[in-house]
């Protein structure tokens, strides 16, 4: 049986499928077909160990670790790495099983989506998947959904231009998609600006941020010196590593300018247009040089307006982020009118660009990539097919 009629046989109706499937077609998006069974390793390396405990795993003769695939996203763009396309543009669509754990909701359930590879006009590429992932909604009834959208590039690039300690800029940015995290570095920074912590702190900030590799070499030959052995497992060099980082961390090393601006910056959200405005003012006031992403942003608007989205009904926030690692850049979620934000409630479709996943993958050289997912689960109980009526 096809992805497509167990689709149709799950859902009891052939209508949304084929329109949604119509949808990606006309806008140049073939349908792939990945194997259900995938290496376990992307999934880890990319999403983190977490994600074992969603997982369904098993091992092959070799004792290579593999998985029930938890997505799409990731054997979509392992099929088009091992394809002749490879770093080429391409557009590919889907629609089929997944196996993901969830607690108390069906380990497997269908997904639907789009994946574009190799496009070079970014923004327009980017205003494409929002339209797109739209018509989707309208593929099943749902004309009314809340639009949320934000950029973690955005966020890289002012951590960059604060030129923060190598230690802080990696933490800031792992920490970016996961709101508990960030907010809890947000408050040790905070912390760490006050006056009375340690002197020898500062020292090792001031150590990490010029030369790690020395921080490192001193702070183990120090714990050598003083007899440090292993200790749970871990070596000297590991425990050191540790120790540094927690030391540069809680050392803080950030002005209290530099702390002020990025509570600025996360505060920014509503209107797109007025969302640029206010980070030009920000970048003008702090004297950094946020042209390049604040650029993007706006030109991504522009296409948007193009395709005959209404930005005023956008949701635009700086510190939205969608939990994984691999985004570098937009990221949106559809939801029905009336989700709250940070309810745990599931989006309708989600996506954005993950324009570092390919190296990650194996590519040889960056290839940039945006894509979206499409909840079939979610949709099929909020709407049902546009050739069927209106939504209930």
């Amino acid at each position: 049986m096809t992805a497509t009629a167990a689709v149709r046989g799950a859902a009891g109706s052939a209508a949304w499928a084929d329109a949604l499937l119509l949808s990606f077609a006309q806008g140049g998006y073939v349908q792939a077909h990945p194997g259900i069974l995938q290496p376990a390793e992307p999934f880890l390396d990319l999403s983190g160990e977490d994600i074992r405990k969603s997982l369904y795993l098993t091992t092959d003769a070799s004792g290579d670790e593999l998985c029930l695939r938890p997505d799409l996203t990731i054997p979509v763009a392992r099929d088009y790495l091992a394809s002749a396309s490879a770093g080429k543009p391409a557009g590919f669509s889907y629609l089929g099983p997944v196996f993901r754990y969830r607690g108390g909701q069906p380990s497997e359930f269908l997904q639907a989506g789009i994946e574009s590879f190799g496009r070079q006009d970014r923004a327009a590429a980017d205003a494409e998947m929002l339209a797109l992932a739209l018509e989707a909604t309208t593929a099943f009834g749902l004309k009314d959904v809340e639009i949320r959208t934000g950029d973690v590039a955005l966020f890289t690039a002012l951590i960059d231009a604060l030129n923060l300690y190598p230690v802080w800029r990696r933490r800031l940015i792992k920490d970016f998609n996961r709101k508990v995290s960030l907010t809890a570095d947000i408050e040790r920074l905070t912390l760490a600006t006050a006056p009375g912590r340690n002197e020898y702190e500062g020292v090792l900030a001031a150590l990490a941020g010029s030369d790690r590799k020395a921080a490192l070499a001193l702070v183990t030959d120090l714990m050598s010196i003083a007899g440090t052995t292993n200790v749970g497992g871990r070596t000297v060099a590991e425990i050191a590593d540790r120790f540094l980082e927690q030391s540069t961390l809680k050392g803080g090393a950030l002005p209290r300018d530099a702390l002020a601006v990025i509570k600025r910056f996360l505060a920014i959200a509503g209107d797109p247009d007025e969302s640029v405005a206010q980070l030009r003012a920000l970048a003008a006031d702090a004297n950094l040089d946020l042209s390049a992403a604040i650029d993007q942003l706006e030109s991504r608007v522009g296409f948007m307006a193009a395709r005959g989205i209404d930005t005023k009904l956008v949701r635009f926030s700086t510190s939205f982020g969608r939990g994984l690692d691999y985004y570098t850049g937009f990221e949106f979620e559809l939801h029905a009118k009336g989700n709250s934000m940070g309810n745990g409630v599931e989006p309708l479709v989600a996506g954005g660009r993950y324009d570092g996943l390919m190296t990650q993958l194996g590519s040889p050289m960056p290839i940039p990539a945006v894509g979206f997912s499409v909840w079939i689960e979610a949709l099929t109980q909020l709407g049902r097919p546009a050739s069927q009526g209106s939504a209930t």
